[in-house]
Protein backbone atom coordinates (compact mmCIF):
# COMPACT_ATOMS: atom_id res chain seq x y z
CA UNK A 1 0.00 0.00 0.00
CA UNK A 2 2.78 2.42 0.86
CA UNK A 3 0.48 4.78 2.83
CA UNK A 4 0.89 6.14 6.35
CA UNK A 5 -1.51 6.55 9.25
CA UNK A 6 -0.39 8.73 12.16
CA UNK A 7 -1.83 8.30 15.66
CA UNK A 8 -0.89 8.97 19.25
CA UNK A 9 2.79 8.14 19.81
CA UNK A 10 3.18 6.16 16.57
CA UNK A 11 2.82 6.10 12.79
CA UNK A 12 1.93 3.02 10.80
CA UNK A 13 3.30 2.66 7.29
CA UNK A 14 1.63 0.03 5.15
CA UNK A 15 4.16 -1.77 2.96
CA UNK A 16 3.34 -4.45 0.42
CA UNK A 17 4.57 -7.27 2.68
CA UNK A 18 4.82 -5.73 6.16
CA UNK A 19 3.54 -3.20 8.64
CA UNK A 20 6.22 -0.66 9.56
CA UNK A 21 5.60 0.96 12.96
CA UNK A 22 7.58 4.08 13.87
CA UNK A 23 7.29 5.41 17.42
CA UNK A 24 7.49 9.03 18.51
CA UNK A 25 10.30 10.03 20.86
CA UNK A 26 8.65 12.86 22.77
CA UNK A 27 8.33 13.11 26.53
CA UNK A 28 4.69 12.02 26.41
CA UNK A 29 5.44 8.79 24.56
CA UNK A 30 5.73 5.72 26.84
CA UNK A 31 9.41 4.99 27.42
CA UNK A 32 9.22 1.47 26.00
CA UNK A 33 7.86 2.71 22.68
CA UNK A 34 10.50 5.45 22.49
CA UNK A 35 13.21 2.86 23.14
CA UNK A 36 11.91 0.56 20.40
CA UNK A 37 11.99 3.41 17.83
CA UNK A 38 10.82 1.33 14.86
CA UNK A 39 9.52 -2.18 14.21
CA UNK A 40 8.92 -3.94 10.94
CA UNK A 41 6.22 -6.58 11.26
CA UNK A 42 5.82 -8.95 8.28
CA UNK A 43 2.21 -9.78 7.47
CA UNK A 44 2.89 -13.42 8.21
CA UNK A 45 3.68 -12.40 11.82
CA UNK A 46 0.13 -11.13 12.39
CA UNK A 47 -2.95 -13.09 13.37
CA UNK A 48 -5.56 -10.37 12.92
CA UNK A 49 -6.35 -6.67 13.06
CA UNK A 50 -9.21 -5.03 14.95
CA UNK A 51 -10.78 -1.59 15.25
CA UNK A 52 -12.56 -0.75 18.52
CA UNK A 53 -13.81 2.37 20.33
CA UNK A 54 -11.19 3.98 22.56
CA UNK A 55 -11.32 6.45 25.42
CA UNK A 56 -12.30 10.11 25.20
CA UNK A 57 -13.26 10.34 21.52
CA UNK A 58 -10.74 7.92 20.05
CA UNK A 59 -10.66 4.64 18.17
CA UNK A 60 -7.99 1.95 18.48
CA UNK A 61 -6.51 0.06 15.55
CA UNK A 62 -4.88 -3.06 16.96
CA UNK A 63 -2.69 -5.53 15.08
CA UNK A 64 -2.53 -8.84 16.91
CA UNK A 65 0.71 -10.83 16.52
CA UNK A 66 0.73 -14.57 16.12
CA UNK A 67 1.91 -16.53 19.15
CA UNK A 68 5.64 -17.11 18.86
CA UNK A 69 6.21 -14.48 16.18
CA UNK A 70 7.59 -11.58 18.22
CA UNK A 71 10.31 -12.10 20.87
CA UNK A 72 9.32 -8.88 22.65
CA UNK A 73 5.72 -9.98 23.15
CA UNK A 74 6.81 -13.51 24.04
CA UNK A 75 9.06 -12.14 26.79
CA UNK A 76 6.36 -9.73 27.98
CA UNK A 77 3.89 -12.62 28.35
CA UNK A 78 0.86 -10.34 28.60
CA UNK A 79 2.30 -8.05 31.28
CA UNK A 80 2.36 -4.81 29.28
CA UNK A 81 -0.25 -2.11 30.00
CA UNK A 82 -2.33 -0.97 27.04
CA UNK A 83 -0.46 2.30 26.55
CA UNK A 84 2.83 0.39 26.11
CA UNK A 85 1.48 -2.18 23.65
CA UNK A 86 3.49 -1.58 20.45
CA UNK A 87 0.68 -3.02 18.33
CA UNK A 88 -2.00 -0.47 19.33
CA UNK A 89 -2.56 2.73 17.34
CA UNK A 90 -4.83 5.26 19.04
CA UNK A 91 -6.54 7.64 16.60
CA UNK A 92 -9.01 10.53 16.95
CA UNK A 93 -12.60 9.46 16.27
CA UNK A 94 -12.75 11.59 13.10
CA UNK A 95 -10.23 9.21 11.52
CA UNK A 96 -12.47 6.18 12.07
CA UNK A 97 -13.46 5.87 8.40
CA UNK A 98 -9.83 5.99 7.33
CA UNK A 99 -8.94 3.44 10.03
CA UNK A 100 -11.69 1.12 8.78
CA UNK A 101 -10.21 1.30 5.28
CA UNK A 102 -6.74 0.28 6.48
CA UNK A 103 -8.18 -2.41 8.75
CA UNK A 104 -9.97 -3.97 5.79
CA UNK A 105 -6.88 -3.68 3.58
CA UNK A 106 -4.76 -5.39 6.22
CA UNK A 107 -7.33 -8.14 6.69
CA UNK A 108 -7.20 -8.90 2.98
CA UNK A 109 -3.40 -9.05 3.07
CA UNK A 110 -3.46 -11.27 6.16
CA UNK A 111 -5.86 -13.66 4.47
CA UNK A 112 -3.46 -13.81 1.52
CA UNK A 113 -0.57 -14.44 3.89
CA UNK A 114 -2.54 -17.29 5.44
CA UNK A 115 -2.93 -18.95 2.06
CA UNK A 116 0.76 -18.39 1.34
CA UNK A 117 1.51 -20.26 4.56
CA UNK A 118 -0.22 -23.28 3.12
CA UNK A 119 -3.46 -22.72 5.03
CA UNK A 120 -6.80 -23.49 3.48
CA UNK A 121 -8.01 -19.91 3.76
CA UNK A 122 -9.36 -20.31 7.29
CA UNK A 123 -6.14 -20.50 9.28
CA UNK A 124 -2.51 -19.50 9.23
CA UNK A 125 -1.65 -15.85 9.68
CA UNK A 126 -4.83 -14.69 8.07
CA UNK A 127 -7.44 -16.22 10.35
CA UNK A 128 -10.96 -16.13 8.94
CA UNK A 129 -11.10 -14.33 5.59
CA UNK A 130 -13.46 -11.40 5.65
CA UNK A 131 -13.72 -11.30 9.45
CA UNK A 132 -11.84 -9.49 12.14
CA UNK A 133 -10.34 -11.22 15.11
CA UNK A 134 -8.36 -10.85 18.26
CA UNK A 135 -6.17 -13.40 19.91
CA UNK A 136 -7.22 -14.64 23.32
CA UNK A 137 -5.72 -17.22 25.63
CA UNK A 138 -3.71 -20.04 24.09
CA UNK A 139 -3.65 -18.43 20.67
CA UNK A 140 -7.40 -18.64 20.12
CA UNK A 141 -8.88 -16.25 17.54
CA UNK A 142 -12.21 -14.63 18.41
CA UNK A 143 -14.14 -12.87 15.66
CA UNK A 144 -15.66 -9.44 16.23
CA UNK A 145 -19.34 -8.69 16.50
CA UNK A 146 -21.00 -5.87 14.55
CA UNK A 147 -19.77 -3.25 17.03
CA UNK A 148 -16.14 -4.27 16.53
CA UNK A 149 -15.84 -5.87 19.96
CA UNK A 150 -14.58 -9.45 20.28
CA UNK A 151 -17.41 -11.93 20.17
CA UNK A 152 -17.60 -15.57 21.28
CA UNK A 153 -18.60 -17.03 17.92
CA UNK A 154 -16.48 -18.66 15.26
CA UNK A 155 -13.53 -19.59 17.46
CA UNK A 156 -10.48 -20.67 15.52
CA UNK A 157 -7.04 -21.88 16.54
CA UNK A 158 -4.24 -19.68 15.20
CA UNK A 159 -1.10 -21.77 14.63
CA UNK A 160 1.93 -20.33 16.42
CA UNK A 161 4.89 -19.25 14.34
CA UNK A 162 7.70 -21.81 14.23
CA UNK A 163 10.32 -19.04 14.49
CA UNK A 164 10.54 -15.39 15.37
CA UNK A 165 9.33 -13.27 12.46
CA UNK A 166 9.85 -9.84 14.04
CA UNK A 167 13.45 -8.75 14.66
CA UNK A 168 14.48 -8.39 18.32
CA UNK A 169 16.12 -5.23 19.69
CA UNK A 170 19.63 -5.17 18.23
CA UNK A 171 23.07 -4.44 19.63
CA UNK A 172 24.48 -4.75 23.15
CA UNK A 173 21.95 -4.38 25.97
CA UNK A 174 22.39 -3.54 29.64
CA UNK A 175 20.47 -2.29 32.64
CA UNK A 176 20.98 -1.81 36.36
CA UNK A 177 19.05 -4.16 38.61
CA UNK A 178 18.67 -3.86 42.38
CA UNK A 179 21.31 -6.50 43.07
CA UNK A 180 23.67 -6.06 40.12
CA UNK A 181 24.18 -5.06 36.51
CA UNK A 182 22.96 -7.22 33.64
CA UNK A 183 24.76 -7.04 30.29
CA UNK A 184 24.27 -8.82 26.97
CA UNK A 185 26.79 -8.50 24.16
CA UNK A 186 24.02 -8.74 21.57
CA UNK A 187 25.14 -12.14 20.28
CA UNK A 188 26.27 -14.84 22.66
CA UNK A 189 26.98 -13.95 26.30
CA UNK A 190 24.95 -12.63 29.22
CA UNK A 191 26.78 -11.29 32.28
CA UNK A 192 25.51 -10.55 35.79
CA UNK A 193 27.88 -8.50 37.98
CA UNK A 194 26.72 -8.24 41.57
CA UNK A 195 26.28 -5.09 43.62
CA UNK A 196 27.84 -4.92 47.09
CA UNK A 197 24.71 -3.32 48.50
CA UNK A 198 21.95 -5.39 46.94
CA UNK A 199 23.14 -8.92 46.15
CA UNK A 200 22.39 -11.81 48.49
CA UNK A 201 25.14 -13.87 50.12
CA UNK A 202 24.27 -16.75 47.79
CA UNK A 203 25.04 -14.61 44.76
CA UNK A 204 28.26 -13.26 46.22
CA UNK A 205 29.46 -16.77 46.96
CA UNK A 206 28.66 -17.82 43.39
CA UNK A 207 30.54 -14.81 42.01
CA UNK A 208 29.77 -12.79 38.91
CA UNK A 209 27.94 -14.93 36.37
CA UNK A 210 28.69 -15.48 32.67
CA UNK A 211 26.14 -17.35 30.54
CA UNK A 212 26.52 -18.41 26.94
CA UNK A 213 23.18 -18.47 25.13
CA UNK A 214 23.87 -22.05 24.02
CA UNK A 215 23.69 -23.05 27.68
CA UNK A 216 20.26 -21.48 28.16
CA UNK A 217 16.79 -22.62 27.15
CA UNK A 218 14.66 -19.65 28.15
CA UNK A 219 14.18 -16.28 29.83
CA UNK A 220 11.62 -15.38 32.49
CA UNK A 221 10.75 -11.68 32.73
CA UNK A 222 8.58 -10.45 35.57
CA UNK A 223 7.64 -6.79 35.21
CA UNK A 224 9.26 -4.31 37.61
CA UNK A 225 5.78 -2.85 38.07
CA UNK A 226 5.00 -5.73 40.46
CA UNK A 227 6.58 -6.51 43.84
CA UNK A 228 8.60 -9.54 42.76
CA UNK A 229 9.90 -8.21 39.44
CA UNK A 230 12.97 -9.98 38.08
CA UNK A 231 14.76 -11.32 35.04
CA UNK A 232 15.68 -14.98 35.33
CA UNK A 233 17.65 -17.09 32.89
CA UNK A 234 16.69 -20.74 32.50
CA UNK A 235 19.78 -22.98 32.09
CA UNK A 236 19.63 -26.19 30.12
CA UNK A 237 19.76 -29.47 31.97
CA UNK A 238 17.12 -28.85 34.61
CA UNK A 239 19.52 -28.64 37.56
CA UNK A 240 17.91 -27.69 40.90
CA UNK A 241 17.66 -23.93 41.39
CA UNK A 242 16.90 -21.64 44.31
CA UNK A 243 13.17 -21.05 44.63
CA UNK A 244 13.60 -17.30 45.13
CA UNK A 245 15.13 -15.11 42.37
CA UNK A 246 17.10 -13.08 44.93
CA UNK A 247 19.01 -16.26 45.80
CA UNK A 248 19.40 -17.59 42.27
CA UNK A 249 22.69 -16.57 40.56
CA UNK A 250 20.91 -16.96 37.20
CA UNK A 251 18.62 -14.03 37.97
CA UNK A 252 18.64 -10.34 38.80
CA UNK A 253 15.87 -8.72 40.81
CA UNK A 254 14.19 -5.39 40.18
CA UNK A 255 12.97 -2.70 42.55
CA UNK A 256 11.90 0.92 42.60
CA UNK A 257 13.90 2.53 39.79
CA UNK A 258 15.76 -0.68 38.97
CA UNK A 259 15.17 -2.81 35.86
CA UNK A 260 12.70 -0.42 34.18
CA UNK A 261 10.48 -1.92 31.49
CA UNK A 262 12.03 0.06 28.61
CA UNK A 263 15.45 -1.43 29.41
CA UNK A 264 14.82 -4.85 30.92
CA UNK A 265 12.13 -6.06 28.48
CA UNK A 266 14.14 -5.36 25.28
CA UNK A 267 17.06 -7.05 27.06
CA UNK A 268 14.94 -10.14 27.76
CA UNK A 269 13.64 -10.19 24.17
CA UNK A 270 17.14 -9.92 22.68
CA UNK A 271 18.43 -12.77 24.85
CA UNK A 272 15.40 -14.93 24.06
CA UNK A 273 15.90 -14.41 20.33
CA UNK A 274 19.59 -15.30 20.62
CA UNK A 275 18.71 -18.48 22.51
CA UNK A 276 16.23 -19.54 19.82
CA UNK A 277 18.69 -18.94 16.99
CA UNK A 278 21.81 -20.36 18.64
CA UNK A 279 23.40 -23.65 17.76
CA UNK A 280 22.11 -26.12 20.35
CA UNK A 281 25.54 -27.60 21.15
CA UNK A 282 25.93 -26.84 24.88
CA UNK A 283 29.68 -27.37 25.08
CA UNK A 284 31.94 -24.36 24.63
CA UNK A 285 35.49 -23.33 25.25
CA UNK A 286 35.88 -20.28 27.46
CA UNK A 287 38.27 -17.47 26.57
CA UNK A 288 41.39 -17.54 28.81
CA UNK A 289 40.97 -13.86 29.69
CA UNK A 290 37.42 -14.39 30.89
CA UNK A 291 38.45 -17.35 33.05
CA UNK A 292 41.34 -15.38 34.57
CA UNK A 293 38.96 -12.54 35.47
CA UNK A 294 36.54 -14.94 37.14
CA UNK A 295 39.35 -16.60 39.11
CA UNK A 296 40.57 -13.18 40.22
CA UNK A 297 37.10 -12.29 41.48
CA UNK A 298 36.83 -15.67 43.20
CA UNK A 299 40.11 -14.94 44.99
CA UNK A 300 38.71 -11.63 46.25
CA UNK A 301 35.70 -13.41 47.69
CA UNK A 302 37.99 -15.98 49.31
CA UNK A 303 40.18 -13.33 50.93
CA UNK A 304 37.08 -11.52 52.16
CA UNK A 305 35.91 -14.73 53.86
CA UNK A 306 32.80 -15.06 51.71
CA UNK A 307 33.82 -18.49 50.37
CA UNK A 308 35.57 -21.28 52.24
CA UNK A 309 38.87 -22.91 51.27
CA UNK A 310 36.97 -25.93 49.95
CA UNK A 311 34.57 -23.79 47.91
CA UNK A 312 37.46 -21.76 46.49
CA UNK A 313 39.39 -24.86 45.41
CA UNK A 314 36.35 -26.54 43.86
CA UNK A 315 35.23 -23.46 41.94
CA UNK A 316 38.75 -22.69 40.72
CA UNK A 317 39.11 -26.23 39.40
CA UNK A 318 35.74 -25.89 37.66
CA UNK A 319 36.82 -22.66 35.97
CA UNK A 320 40.16 -24.08 34.85
CA UNK A 321 38.33 -27.03 33.32
CA UNK A 322 36.57 -24.63 30.92
CA UNK A 323 39.87 -23.84 29.18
Amino acid sequence: MGDELAGNHATWEFESDALLIRFDRGNRTPKLLSALRERRVPHEALASVTLTPGKRGTVVLHAVPRPGADPLMEAAAGQLPENSDPYRLVLPAEKETLAEYYRDELRTLLADAGRADGADGTGGAGGVPGTGGTTGAAGTLYTEDASGAPGPSSVLDVPPADRFLVAPPSGPQSFKAYDGKASFDGQSEVTFRWSWTGASSEKWKAGDQFFHVRDLCGVEWRSPDVLDGHLRLVPRGGEPRASQPDRDPASVVFGLGYGPVHLSLPFAAAVLAAIRSADRVPVRVAAPGAVAERIRHLGELHRAGLVTDEEFSAKKAELLAEL
